[in-house]
């Protein structure tokens, strides 16, 4: 074994990994990379076909991200957001505003809500009520979601009556949600795979029913080889239960303080994609009890939901947040993960400037906000994401992620020949492939089977990597993906599949 590869068995302790079947075999160790290209360190080439965990946007050594972070690395690499600020980070937090409020698709311009302009109803800005004006930078998702967590509780506490503020305020998020593996973010999640160990240390929230169509009880369709969302039949009877779950709430004279929600699609619940219309649906819902909408936007911000349309934007749009397709704008919305593009730890948590004003006061008064990270707002993450966010609005790079788009959809179709694939659902460039029994049935495997992990190992031995979500895979490339890399990672899927469950076709 590799001398490196015996230093990470005896020294390194794995994320979400087994580590007793990890110490049975040489790692794949990854010394280089290039686009959506890895080069391990036998020289082995691998496409990146879950963006190293749904972080990195434009691949792998990217000039200009590269550049960015050399030009800050001359001038300085961190200095503490306690007392001081800096160039970049206050740079990147207006610009991050400036994209958080483009909800429609006339414009690309932020108004001040405050201005004439805005409140008329600028020309490309959606008017709304809730504009996000401030971003407390962190270092992860789990930060992100943890910021959020803490401002709507406290903000929600100093609204009330002073009667009432001894009342616990209670979150609702939704069935097999995911949000972090921090104390307050675990609270918020309900997968009991990850949780469970940690019941103990957390505070009860609430949860509600997520639209899985394909596993929906009130879905009365029979299957049919195309993504569920399509051929469902129902009345939306998830949306009722949202309903109900917070006008019950209501009656317990404690109105839930926040909605907390990955809009579009819940990535570690399985890929789970939500119908058109449903999002708008139950904000609305959620905001009319009075409730914070909390966006975890974590995966599917910065454009990987793509381009397509909603029942609410008829025309294909270049918002950059998913929420922002069925025109909703969350009171907080959490960005981590391709943040930089996917090259260094950052994370930001916008708000509005309602929230923000809550925690003004006399220093004797002890409204601060009293949390911080050490490499809060740092320099390099900044630059890293200020570069990001120019590649994102290029013409080069809108146009990248339409043609991905398009091939990812297209070279997806030729897994619906295979008996063991029940679903396969997409939302932008982000893919989940459903693997089951029988695609008639829809019967799971057990996970003890390790269904989803057999054919992800398969897939690197045909030079593709990527890590399932349970019986789930994932692709999820970067934007920099060429057809002829899309349509080997798609066939790796499919190979991969017909290896571990047999050759067979429908």
């Amino acid at each position: 074994m590799n001398k490196l590869a015996k230093l990470d068995h005896q020294f390194v302790w794995h994320p979400f990994t087994q580590m007793r079947d990890w110490l049975k075999r040489e790692p794949v160790i990854i010394v280089a990379g290039k686009g959506a290209v890895l080069r391990d360190m036998h020289g082995r080439e691998y496409l990146d076909a879950n963006s190293s965990i749904w972080t990195n946007l434009h691949g792998h050594n990217h000039p200009r991200i590269d550049a960015a972070i050399q030009r800050q690395l001359k001038k300085i690499a961190h200095s503490s957001a306690l007392g001081v600020a800096n160039e970049p980070a206050s740079l990147l937090a207006a610009k991050l505003v400036h994209a958080a409020n483009f909800i429609s698709t006339g414009g690309t311009s932020y108004t001040s809500p405050h201005s004439k302009k805005a409140k008329s109803g600028a020309r490309g800005i959606r008017p709304s009520e809730v504009w996000l004006e401030k971003a407390f930078f962190s270092d992860n998702g789990s930060t992100a979601l943890e910021v959020a967590l803490k401002l709507a509780y406290e903000f929600t506490r100093r609204s009330r009556p002073a009667s009432r503020r001894q009342i616990e305020p209670r979150f609702l998020s939704l069935a097999g949600a995911y949000h972090g593996d921090t104390v307050g973010a675990v609270s918020l999640g309900h997968i009991d795979l990850f949780h469970k160990s940690y019941s103990g240390l957390l505070f009860k929230t609430d949860q509600v029913m997520s639209p899985y169509c394909y596993r929906c009880p009130f879905n009365r369709a029979r299957p049919e080889r195309a993504d569920a969302r399509e051929y469902r039949q129902c009345n939306w009877e998830c949306v009722d239960l949202v309903e109900k779950k917070f006008t019950a709430q209501k009656r317990r004279a404690n109105p839930y303080a926040a909605f907390v929600f990955e809009p579009l699609m819940q990535g570690a619940a399985g890929m789970i994609p939500q119908p058109p219309g449903w999002l708008r649906r139950v904000t609305e819902i959620a905001s009319r009890h009075g409730a914070l909408l909390i966006a975890d936007e974590v995966m599917t911000g910065f454009g990987r939901t793509g381009f397509s349309p909603s029942t609410l934007n008829p025309q294909p749009s270049t918002v950059l947040f998913a929420c922002h397709h069925e025109g909703v704008q969350p009171d907080f919305l959490c960005l981590a993960k391709g943040l930089t593009g996917g090259y260094l730890p950052m994370a930001a948590t916008l708000t509005t400037q309602k929230v923000f004003n809550a925690f003004l006061g006399e220093y004797g008064e002890f409204k601060t906000f009293f949390h911080g990270h050490s490499y809060t707002a740092n320099q390099l993450g900044a630059a890293a994401a200020l570069a990001n966010l120019e590649i994102l609005q290029s013409n080069q790079t809108i146009r990248a992620r339409q043609i991905l788009e398009n091939n990812l959809r297209d070279e997806l179709q030729t897994l619906w020949s295979l008996p063991n694939v029940g679903d396969i659902r997409q939302v932008g460039l982000i893919a989940g492939i459903e693997l089951v029994r029988n695609w008639r049935t829809r019967k799971p495997f057990d996970l003890r089977e390790r269904a989803g992990i057999r054919v992800c190992e398969t897939m690197a031995r045909r030079g593709v990597l990527t890590r399932p979500v349970g019986n789930v895979i994932v692709l999820m490339p970067p934007y920099c993906t060429t057809p002829a890399q899309t349509r080997k990672m798609v066939r790796a899927v499919f190979d991969s599949v017909r290896e571990v469950f047999g050759r067979r076709f429908l």
